[in-house]
């Protein structure tokens, strides 16, 4: 009654935000040898800059910069 919560709408938005987040670990995390799965585990922050360090860092063998 007193307006609080996310509502509808706000609702739609986490889904559209997680989406958009989840899909691209998604096909990234096997090329680092990371399960596709625990891109879903990135709609959490911390764990989507854990994976993002992971994947700066972590030697993929399929060249770069010389």
């Amino acid at each position: 009654m007193g307006g609080y919560g996310m509502g509808g709408g706000g609702l739609i938005w986490f889904l559209i935000i997680g989406v958009l987040i989840v899909v691209p670990f998604w096909k990234l995390l096997p090329r680092y040898g990371l399960p596709s799965w625990a891109a879903l585990l990135t709609i959490f922050p911390l764990v989507a800059l854990v994976f993002l360090w992971i994947m700066a860092f972590k030697d993929n063998g399929g060249g770069g910069r010389s």
